[in-house]
């Protein structure tokens, strides 16, 4: 089916395009539901070999300033992340909740298609107490791997340099 779909894409029409929007919001549900679902181990499956992950703060990524919060650069550097999340880093026990919206296809070029979405993420503490964690957008680039959308690259650009609390599980 995805063979299928990249074939229909390259005649650009109104049905491809919608199929590649569904394509991208589903990458981007699956996402955030294994992140949320605390399925870590998965999360580096969704991105290609040759991929990067960074967050970049607004306020740094307008005025093209490299102050990343994080910056992943290949698969084995989010393997890492996650094998450091589980066994090394102490951060506090809480439940993320992830809403992904405005998902909109910005295009393709060479194979590489272009998207970008908002997120808002809420935060519950073991002791029952919600809070607003994060706002922000992810600009995401994304190629078909097998078969299956995968992300080549995705830039999250939290609203805000200041953050309630130490960004620990990738956002």
């Amino acid at each position: 089916m995805a063979s299928q779909l990249k074939e229909r894409l390259m005649h650009t029409s109104d049905i491809a395009i919608d199929q590649i929007e569904q394509e991208i919001t589903r990458l981007n549900y699956r996402c955030a539901r294994i992140l949320d679902d605390d399925r870590l181990e998965e999360w580096p499956g969704l991105f290609v070999d040759d991929c990067k992950y960074a967050i970049h703060p607004r306020d740094n990524y307008v005025a093209g300033l490299e102050g990343y919060w994080l910056y992943l650069d290949n698969h084995a550097m989010l393997r890492d992340r996650v094998k450091s999340l589980r066994e090394a880093n102490l951060y506090n026990i809480h439940q993320d909740r992830r809403i992904v919206t405005g998902v909109m296809f910005d295009g393709e070029q060479d194979g590489v298609f272009h998207a970008r979405s908002s997120f808002l993420i809420l935060q519950s503490d073991v002791e029952g107490r919600g809070r607003f964690f994060c706002t922000g957008e992810y600009l995401d680039k994304m190629v078909f791997s097998g078969g299956v959308l995968k992300f080549k690259e995705r830039i999250v650009v939290p609203d805000s340099f200041n953050m309630h609390g130490l960004v620990a599980v990738p956002l």
